[in-house]
């Protein structure tokens, strides 16, 4: 089976096994099906400081429909090999309940570390963000942790199965309120295009529709 194949075929299980959770759900608006998409991009500027800038498309009610727009950037610096630190801002047009678009301007700060272990790849996170919404303003806390292997070569070469934990506080409700988990493959198609393919399961009791199942691709491109 050709790399296009696998993928197709792992798309197809990700999708059965969504739309299977999601007509589990009692209430319509508490549950969505959704495509994301997005496209990041690193620009080195120096030995240990890259520019990046991003942009997203998130299709939502049972991926009929627009949802969310995202373009952004920001800069991150590189100490060393293990550790990074950067800031970013990201505009947002989001669709409300009543069908309308909304703005949001969120400022970000984030940390990762990189463990050094041998076999897997553990990652930690923490993500601070900023959010102004019309005349609402507040922020979150979003640590996560991230586990990866390599899949073995007879099935995916040069690919690495991973897996992320991250949940969110979020300070108008005070307390941790949003839990995602993800779990997908990257794989390096060139030395600066890295295709990651996975699904998300998000879980919120508090925003509608607050639990997800996303099919979601991310196009990372290093120039």
């Amino acid at each position: 089976m050709t790399f296009i194949g696998k993928l197709l075929f792992l798309i197809t299980v990700s999708a059965t096994l969504a739309v299977s959770a999601n007509a589990q759900a009692t209430l319509p608006d508490d549950e969505d099906t959704q495509i994301w998409g997005d496209v990041q991009v690193t620009i080195p500027v120096h030995k240990k400081i890259d520019l990046l800038a991003l942009s997203q498309l998130r299709i939502g009610e049972n991926m009929s429909r627009v949802n969310e727009i995202r373009a952004g950037g920001g800069v991150t610096f590189k100490p060393n090999n293990r550790f990074s630190i950067g800031q970013g801002y990201i505009y947002i047009e989001t669709r409300n309940l009543l069908g309308m678009f909304r703005t949001e301007h969120r400022y970000t700060t984030r940390a990762t570390y990189k463990f050094p272990l041998k076999k897997i790849g553990l990652n930690h996170r923490s993500l601070f963000e900023y959010r102004v919404r019309n005349n609402i303003k507040g922020w979150r806390y979003r640590p996560s942790l991230t586990f990866e292997v390599d899949m073995p070569e007879k099935l995916i070469g040069k690919a690495k199965l991973f897996i992320t934990e991250e949940p969110f506080y979020v300070s108008t409700t005070r307390k941790f309120s949003r839990n995602r988990i993800s779990l997908g493959i990257s794989k390096p198609l060139s030395s600066r295009l890295t295709l990651e393919l996975y699904y998300l399961r998000q879980n919120d009791g508090y925003s509608r529709p607050g639990d997800l199942n996303v099919l979601g691709t991310s196009w990372k491109i290093n120039l």
